[in-house]
């Protein structure tokens, strides 16, 4: 049985649709206190009044690919909470192309968004969890972070990158008491694959990406599922 996040303050980026929100929502019920964040300040807005009939919600736009806004984010949390005890790394674009196709500008975006947006949270994350005495960060890579796709190379190289982050960082801050795990996603049901209603029954459930998040910060202070990968049961036959 899972034991309630009271008063605990989680952090969920990318929360103000999809699989984050789904965990953003999923924290809620668990009692903790939650930080959702997202580019537009509209959606933010929009998420958290959304969600404040259950109280303990906040929120705070920030684009987690510019470092100056993440320091901004933190500050923000600092101030106005006092603490950071989980860190859901959610944000993440997609971009599909063949590799000579791909612009530049594209790929930076891809790569400082999905990897360097990690790393800048990361980063901002651990000396609040420090004072705090600990502390649990979260990333939500994809199982393109081991399985190459033609038309994928940003977006694989972003989240083959993320696995290699949060492994080095799992094994430079567990000393720290502040585990880190990298929970992986084959096709979920959100709009960020494009597909219509139809076709995305057979897919995972954002919902059951949140479940995977609690049940992470329920296990054991000795134990921790360091890479955890989820795929739909029954996806369609090639």
């Amino acid at each position: 049985m899972r034991k309630p996040l009271t008063d605990q303050v989680a952090l969920v980026t990318g929360s103000t649709r999809g699989i984050g929100r789904s965990i953003a929502e999923g924290l809620l019920q668990a009692e903790a206190r939650v930080v959702i964040c997202g580019r537009r300040e509209a959606d933010v807005s929009r998420a958290v009044a959304e969600m404040s009939g259950r109280g303990r919600v906040t929120g705070r736009a920030c684009d987690v690919s510019r470092y100056e806004e993440v320091v901004e984010l933190f500050r923000f949390i600092e101030q106005e909470l006092g603490r950071l005890d989980v860190l859901v790394n959610n944000a993440g674009v997609g971009l599909f192309q063949p590799v000579d196709q791909i612009e530049p500008r594209e790929w930076r975006r891809v790569v400082e968004t999905n990897l360097s947006g990690v790393f800048y949270c990361t980063r901002e994350a651990v000396p609040l969890m420090r004072r705090g005495g600990g502390g649990f960060i979260i990333n939500i890579g994809s199982l393109a972070g081991k399985n190459a796709m033609a038309g994928g190379a940003a977006y694989n190289a972003s989240k083959f990158g993320l696995i290699g982050l949060s492994e080095a960082s799992m094994l430079d801050l567990r000393y720290d008491n502040i585990r880190v795990s990298c929970v992986m996603p084959g096709s979920v049901a959100t709009e960020f694959g494009g597909a219509g209603r139809g076709q995305q029954e057979w897919k995972i459930d954002p919902r059951d990406i949140a479940e995977t998040v609690l049940d992470l910060l329920s296990l054991p202070p000795r134990t921790l599922a360091s890479r955890v990968e989820i795929r739909p049961t029954r996806p369609p036959r090639r």
